[in-house]
């Protein structure tokens, strides 16, 4: 699948919440999951997750999260990022 521009699509899916415990991946309330969107390559998701990041940088109970979206939907890909 190649997006418009000829290269393959990388989906990645930015997300975040606050967490019950530091250091734990369970969150506090799944009802206000921030779900921030779903970028065609890494580094515009990393670019989204930075900014979600460091704007929430005073509540050290919230975390933000970039998943690869691409490796979930087709495993068997050798594609990286």
């Amino acid at each position: 699948m190649a997006a418009e521009d000829g290269k393959k699509q990388l989906l990645h899916l930015v997300f975040g919440g606050e967490l019950k415990k530091l250091g734990d991946n369970e969150f506090r309330d799944l009802d206000a999951l921030d779900i921030v969107g779903i970028y065609p390559d890494y580094q515009s998701a990393l670019t989204a997750w930075k900014s979600k990041a460091q704007a929430s940088v005073d509540n050290a109970h919230m975390r933000y999260f970039v998943v690869h979206l691409h490796r979930l939907l087709d495993p068997e890909s050798k594609a990286s990022g």
